[in-house]
């Protein structure tokens, strides 16, 4: 299953966002804190750590749609340092603890933002494998979530989002 579909158009949207906002600076501290805020809002969609409720997680497509959004930060970080050979979806097909799933993304999210090397920014993939994984995702899934919601943001730029 091949990213450098989505790392091309990833880094077409980059592009024409820095031009259309006049981008002419380093953002990647930016986007690691939204690629941050994203998981955290992935998270609030599944509900997996609100041990308090008795409401179920969201629906498919939203959490999904959440997911994606991240998907479209860990890339723009990989084209920032370089980092777009990865060229499978790794996916891990273990069944584990959602809560210290995403425990261990923010943690490699926050190691890869301090220190961006190729292997942080590796483990950041495999977490996303695993939490696609375990919330039902094919990459199928998450390519067409992933190609709307690039449209959606072309289209934010265009009317002045």
């Amino acid at each position: 299953m091949n990213l450098q579909q989505l790392f091309t158009m990833q880094k077409e949207l980059d592009q024409f966002i820095e031009k259309t906002q006049k981008i002419e600076r380093d953002v990647f501290k930016e986007k690691g804190l939204a690629l941050m805020v994203e998981l955290a809002e992935l998270a609030n969609e599944t509900r997996c750590f609100k041990f308090w409720s008795t409401k179920g997680p969201s629906a498919r497509e939203v959490i999904l749609e959440e997911y994606v959004d991240s998907i479209h930060f860990i890339l723009s970080l990989g084209i920032l340092k370089g980092y777009t050979s990865i060229e499978k979806w790794p996916v891990i097909e273990e069944k584990r603890d959602l809560t210290e799933i995403f425990l261990t993304t923010q943690n490699y999210i926050l190691t890869f933002i301090s220190n961006p090397a190729e292997h942080s920014y590796s483990a950041i993939w495999q977490c996303y494998g695993l939490i696609a994984y375990n919330l039902g995702f094919s990459f199928e899934d998450v390519v067409s979530a992933y190609i709307a919601k690039n449209e959606e943001n072309y289209n934010r730029q265009r009317s002045g989002y």
